[in-house]
């Protein structure tokens, strides 16, 4: 089975602007981009979970989140480091797109987007963490059976590091 770190994207991998999707506002977190060459160095799956509710505000659209995703790819391809996988949520119950506006079994504290990629990859919860900023990340991986790690700033590399030594 493989083993996998789960990260929230805004406020742990770059820096929470508030609705996110233009490459030129993005800002990696201090230690992001050593994680996840971390993670693939280490035989971690690195897999990006994320709720993003501007698709269903109609603030930018589930192409802009396909975009910056890619381009964060390309960047982390610079220094031989990739993402995995992307799963984000574009749902909100009170969203202004009607065919986002719905009450959703993904969005975050929910754990449909981990129990994807847990079944996706055959990927062993026991041996998994996920990493987030707010305590729904948390919620979320413990709603799937992942235990959750709650970053609070800093270095995000020693973050990860930490967490696993506690394994």
């Amino acid at each position: 089975m493989a083993k996998a770190i789960f990260f929230d994207r805004d406020g742990t991998l770059n820096v929470d602007v508030d609705y996110l999707y233009r490459i030129e506002d993005f800002k990696w977190i201090d230690g992001a981009i050593d994680a996840i060459k971390f993670c693939n160095q280490n035989n971690y799956l690195a897999i990006v979970i994320t709720n993003q509710s501007g698709v269903a505000r109609g603030m930018y659209s589930e192409d802009d989140v396909n975009r910056l995703h890619a381009w964060m790819n390309e960047e982390l391809s610079k220094v031989g480091a990739h993402i995995d996988a992307f799963y984000y949520c574009p749902h909100h119950p009170r969203g202004a797109v009607e065919k986002y506006s719905v009450e959703c079994d993904c969005r975050k504290p929910r754990p449909k987007m981990i129990l994807d990629a847990l079944n996706r990859f055959d990927i062993a919860r026991d041996q998994s963490l996920m990493i987030g900023d707010k305590q729904r990340d948390i919620d979320s991986g413990l709603n799937a059976g992942v235990r959750g790690v709650l970053f609070e700033g800093g270095n995000l590399l020693e973050t990860l590091r930490a967490a696993l030594k506690n394994d």
